[in-house]
């Protein structure tokens, strides 16, 4: 198993990797960041472009200067070369959905951990007592995990676990499904039941920022079915979760994901960590983890 730093690679270089939110950003302003190590920054032009750059010279006219995109309300940077466009997300154009930053936490932990976490539906009842889940309900039930070849990206679907409180939304404990997609390295989407409809799902997306490779700035977007709750009540709600995450995710040991599955015991309830660890390696990510 290597233990030593990982150096990068185009896994981690040439994708397109978030680096900030553009809710609140003044046009012209500087936003100063770290991207994988490296200094950089970006800002919005007043026409909305996002530019970025290498901290290292000014942008206009650079040589440092950064591809940069903004999707699903956030500026996302490569500093290699970047795939044509970044996965889709088609229900955030849906006209009756409520787009919402939902914060943005820096945490000190690897990117890799914290989309296993996310992944991980078994900490529910202990971490997110009466929110989540909530003792005698611990079962995690079997359900399907597949690598698409097409998509490139993996999903987990038939995931089903009773939530006293699955969202703001709801008035009572549901029987909720999930549907976990990861179609980059650090970052993962859920789809879960809907309280308001039924027939429709609630999207999160986790979008990680690798800072450094034992510390990120995790951004959550929210992409409801909410007639009723206001956007400060829907971001107090998952911030209240998130916060609940962070503290395991910082006394988790080691900071950096083991790709090696001889190096952690899983369970059954474990299949989309497993999964997610043998694409990573699949994929040459050393950025954030363990060989």
């Amino acid at each position: 198993m290597q233990d030593d730093a990982n150096p990068l690679e185009s896994a981690a270089l040439d994708r397109w990797q978030v680096v900030g939110a553009a809710s609140g950003a003044r046009p012209g302003e500087v936003h100063p960041t770290r991207l994988l190590g490296q200094d950089i920054a970006w800002t919005l032009e007043p026409s909305g472009v996002p530019r970025a750059w290498r901290r290292r010279a000014a942008i206009t006219g650079s040589k440092d200067a950064l591809p940069a995109i903004l999707r699903y309300g956030f500026v996302w940077t490569c500093l290699g070369t970047p795939p044509a466009d970044l996965f889709p997300i088609p229900e955030y154009a849906e006209p009756d959905r409520r787009n919402i930053d939902a914060g943005t936490f820096g945490v000190q932990v690897s990117a890799p951990r914290a989309v296993e976490n996310f992944l991980d539906m078994g900490h529910f009842p202990y971490v997110h007592t009466d929110y989540l889940g909530v003792e005698p309900h611990t079962e995690v039930k079997d359900y399907q995990v597949d690598i698409s070849a097409s998509r490139d990206e993996i999903l987990a679907t038939r995931c089903l676990f009773w939530q006293p409180r699955a969202a703001l939304a709801a008035d009572a404990g549901m029987d909720v499904e999930y549907v976990y997609r990861v179609p980059h390295p650090y970052c993962a989407i859920l789809y879960k039941s809907c309280p308001s409809d039924p027939s429709r799902r609630d999207v999160i997306a986790l979008f990680v920022q690798p800072v450094e490779e034992t510390r990120v700035n995790a951004y959550m977007l929210l992409s409801l079915i909410d007639l009723e709750n206001s956007d400060t009540g829907i971001r107090h709600f998952q911030q209240t979760i998130f916060g609940q995450d962070k503290p395991i995710l910082e006394n988790q040991f080691p900071k950096r994901l083991p790709l090696d599955p001889r190096a952690e015991t899983p369970i059954r309830a474990d299949k989309s960590s497993i999964a997610y660890r043998r694409w990573l390696r699949e994929q040459g990510v050393r950025y954030g983890t363990i060989w």
